[in-house]
């Protein structure tokens, strides 16, 4: 993963502690880029508080990621619900500013993408919004092609965006 000199940063997989700092992080970038609850956004999930135990289900896997030992981003992967066998999401992906410009986000979704690969998965699907330029851009960037609709049953009402991928 990525360092710089003056900071350490640690990507491991989510453990029961870190409930309440991933979703402490999830909460404020989320009001940092007005994506509320009553839009539908993350925030409203009612798992955001237990992401450890939502991504202990079978074919899922969240990471957080550490600077200087505090949990400042994290993001996962889990079977899309209600959609093919052979589709993933990518699900998740928020990092304090401090972590922007680094490379960690898109080290951490080619990670993700890797292990889908590696528990059979054929494609990757995710949505956010557009509001979330530099998101969007990473996504392309990595070979996520926009669909005309969303996919599955993921409850994101406002999520105009949805992009798709092979993997």
């Amino acid at each position: 993963m990525t360092s710089t000199s003056s900071a350490d940063i640690r990507v491991r997989l989510i453990q029961p502690a870190d409930n309440p700092h991933i979703a402490h992080v999830i909460r404020q970038v989320s009001a940092e880029f007005g994506l509320t609850a009553d839009k539908g956004f993350t925030v409203a999930d009612p798992n955001l508080d237990q992401l450890c135990e939502l991504y202990r289900q079978p074919n899922s896997a969240y990471w957080v990621i550490e600077l200087d030992g505090k949990i400042m981003g994290g993001g996962g992967v889990a079977p899309l619900q209600g959609s093919e066998a052979d589709v993933c999401e990518l699900q998740k992906m928020y990092f304090m500013p401090e972590l922007r410009g680094l490379g960690v986000a898109k080290a951490l979704a080619l990670r993700a993408m890797e292990h889908a690969r590696d528990l059979g998965f054929k494609r990757c699907y995710l949505e956010t919004t557009a509001s979330l330029t530099r998101a969007v851009r990473l996504y392309e960037y990595l070979g996520f092609q926009h669909i005309d609709g969303p996919m599955g049953n993921t409850g994101h009402v406002d999520c105009e965006v949805t992009m798709l991928r092979s993997l």
